[in-house]
C-alpha cells in the first residue's frame, strides 16, 4: 500500500508567525496561521484538514460497505465539524462530528444504520483518531 507525503514550514512566533502546507500530489496546498486556526481570518488550519480527510475516508468506507452490502450507493454526502479546544494547559482536538446523507436504493433503513455504524469504526481516518477524539455520526436516507 502507497505512503502519502506532506510538508508543512512555519516562520516566526506562534502568534505573530506564518506557515504553508502542501500535499505531494499537488492537489493540496495553503496557508495557515494562528488567525486563521483560532480567529476569523481567511484560510485553513489542521483542523479543516483533518475534517476534509475524516469526511472523504468516511464517504469511500462507507461506499464499500454498502456495495459489500448488495446496495450501491448513487450519492454519499459527508459534512465533518472537527472541534479544538483547551484542555488542561494545551489544545486537543475533542470531537469530530459527522453529517452523512446518502441516496441508497434497495437499502432499510436498519440496514443503513447498522452499515454506518461499523463504517465509524472501521474507516482508517477514525481508526487513527479513535480513542483520542469522540467522533459521533448522525446519518439519514435521502
Amino acid at each position: 500500500m502507497p505512503t502519502r507525503h506532506a510538508s508543512a514550514t512555519w516562520e516566526g512566533g506562534i502568534r505573530s508567525g506564518k506557515g504553508t502546507f502542501a500535499g505531494e500530489s499537488g492537489a493540496i496546498a495553503g496557508n495557515v496561521s494562528f488567525n486563521a486556526r483560532f480567529g476569523d481570518d481567511k484560510g485553513t488550519n489542521p483542523e479543516e484538514l483533518l475534517a476534509a480527510a475524516e469526511a472523504s475516508c468516511f464517504s469511500m468506507a462507507l461506499s464499500g460497505a454498502l456495495e459489500r452490502n448488495g446496495t450501491v450507493a448513487t450519492r454519499i454526502e459527508t459534512d465533518a465539524a472537527c472541534t479544538v479546544e483547551k484542555v488542561g494547559d494545551a489544545f486537543s482536538v475533542t470531537t469530530m462530528k459527522l453529517t452523512v446523507r446518502a441516496t441508497v436504493p434497495g437499502v432499510t433503513n436498519e440496514a443503513f444504520q447498522a452499515i454506518v455504524a461499523s463504517t465509524k469504526d472501521g474507516c482508517p481516518i477514525s481508526k487513527a483518531i479513535k480513542g483520542n477524539v469522540a467522533i459521533e455520526v448522525e446519518a439519514t436516507l435521502t
